[in-house]
């Protein structure tokens, strides 16, 4: 979430059962990334990861631009989306119906993992995170993940973000900090809905995920 950007740290499989594909090409857009020299106001998914604030907080306000936006330690399920005064009731409706097709699930975020100018944390399992999206793209066709710029995405918790120098030192105190604190262990049960319209990112919307399994 960036105030003028195009993307959230999460890159997804384009859209083959499940699986991510890494792709052939190696640019990671975050929340954040100024491609754009404008404002344009628009709409994201993510799933927030507050557990992760202790690992990576002090890292992000200092490696990941979108920090600064207002955007919290998260895993990006669909950006852009539609701008914010197209979000009506029937769309948030729609949003819903098809986030409930997946339901609230445990993930952990052990390890470390690089983009040539990025460094995040990769959840495990990622196979319910691409099937929020796959699940949004399919309510939403219209809105592929990254406007469709990317041949595939991996879900991930961006650290650092910028020049390849900036993310080999975050990677390493990253590193330095999983062997110390261990794991982050998260539940995801629900879906922010967030915008920009206003330079910086805020929760508009929260879509609660259906109890799964364990959980029920």
């Amino acid at each position: 979430m960036s105030s003028s950007t195009s993307w959230l740290g999460t890159y997804y499989a384009k859209f083959r059962d499940n699986l991510i594909i890494r792709s052939t090409r190696t640019a990671t857009p975050p929340l954040n990334s100024s491609v754009r020299h404008h404002h344009v106001a628009e709409s994201a998914f993510i799933v927030r990861v507050p557990e992760a604030e202790a690992h990576v907080g002090d890292l992000r306000e200092r490696f990941d631009p979108s920090f600064q936006s207002g955007v919290p330690a998260h895993i990006t399920i669909l950006v852009p989306f539609m701008s914010p005064e197209r979000l009506t009731d029937a769309v948030l409706q729609r949003a819903h119906r098809a986030l409930s097709d997946v339901a609230s699930f445990s993930f952990s975020l052990a390890e470390v993992r690089r983009f040539p100018g990025t460094a995040y944390l990769a959840p495990e399992p990622a196979e319910p995170f691409i099937a929020l999206t796959e699940s949004l793209v399919r309510a939403f066709p219209q809105y592929p993940p990254f406007g469709g710029e990317f041949d595939s995405v991996i879900p991930h918790l961006t650290v650092a973000h910028g020049d390849a120098t900036r993310a080999k030192a975050a990677e390493r105190e990253l590193s330095n900090i999983m062997r110390v604190r261990g794991p982050v262990a998260s539940t995801c049960t629900e879906v922010a809905l967030i915008e920009n319209s206003t330079g910086m990112w805020r929760a508009m919307h929260h879509f609660a995920l259906p109890a799964g399994r364990d959980r029920a």
